[in-house]
């Protein structure tokens, strides 16, 4: 195809894109009258020449194509994410700002998933997570107004000074003036310690394997169920948190995957039993078994 019809297409989709925000292939190839093969070969040249962005955000099996400027169109297709990753885009989007290390687990994975909405800062050496419209220098508080005594009597004067909610002074001075809530019984506090870190073995693994988390579907302090992206095929992820799986953890596995109607990977601390892996072996290549009669 000569050099000035590919610029010419090229520019058609742009102003497509202009004109629509951000959009899905298939609707790039119905504008422009053409294939979503070639519309989407065009789409990624584009993406290369740094002309329009590609979102995280998948609907269906596909991302959505935008100019830069038009992110903040693409919060109309959260309704796109899955269950884990919309309660930490509601989360987020309520609260504004997140601090990692506070949020349950499953919460903290979608929080790196959802990176079209999901912006991370540091501060005093925390992971914060603000929601993608907010900026940065919004996350501060005000000292609530207090009573300071004078010559003429308590007066309200309300200290118009904002701070980092990591001031150590402020927080131990509130306090003083709040209820102390109960701690968390040291058995609690343990386990949750010992779920971050199995979580975060998991996490470490299929990065090192370039597997993409699309969605956590449990988590609890046995096992973690993810679904994959594996080499651009869908599959169910079970990680077992110890280090010896059964023939029950199989079958539960199994069951599980079926629920989801996908192929899955089991995970676990340690080598499966040599017993359990003759028996894998076995049924491998296994057709059926009859009953003799």
């Amino acid at each position: 195809m000569p050099q000035q019809d590919t610029s010419e297409i090229k520019e058609k989709i742009l102003s497509v894109l202009r004109r629509r925000g951000p959009s899905l292939p298939v609707h790039i190839a119905n504008e422009i009258k053409t294939s979503i093969l070639f519309a989407s070969a065009f789409l990624s040249e584009l993406v290369a020449e740094k002309k329009i962005r590609m979102s995280y955000l998948r609907v269906g099996n596909s991302p959505l194509y935008f100019i830069p400027g038009q992110e903040y169109s693409l919060e109309k297709f959260s309704q796109y994410l899955q269950s884990k990753e919309k309660d930490a885009f509601s989360l987020l989007k309520e609260k504004k700002f997140l601090i990692d290390s506070r949020q349950e687990p499953a919460i903290q994975v979608a929080l790196r998933v959802i990176k079209d909405f999901a912006r991370p800062f540091k501060r005093e050496d925390k992971i914060i997570w603000r929601y993608y419209k907010i900026p940065e220098s919004e996350f501060k508080m005000k000292i609530p107004v207090i009573q300071i005594p004078s010559e003429e009597g308590d007066k309200q004067k309300e200290i118009d000074k904002e701070l980092s909610i990591f001031d150590k002074k402020t927080e131990k001075k509130k306090v003083k003036k709040t209820p102390i809530k109960k701690k968390k019984s040291k058995k609690t506090a343990i386990q949750q310690k010992k779920n971050e870190k199995f979580f975060s073995k998991v996490k470490e693994f299929l990065t090192e394997k370039k597997i993409e988390i699309l969605d956590i579907e449990n988590f609890s302090k046995n096992d973690l169920v993810l679904r994959i992206m594996e080499n651009r095929e869908e599959k169910t992820l079970i990680a077992f948190n110890k280090k010896r799986i059964t023939e029950a953890d199989i079958l539960k596995a199994y069951k599980r995957a079926s629920e989801l109607n996908l192929p899955y990977i089991i995970l676990s601390l340690g080598e499966a039993p040599k017993k359990l892996g003759n028996l894998l072996k076995a049924i491998k290549n296994l057709d059926k078994i009859e009953k003799l009669e």
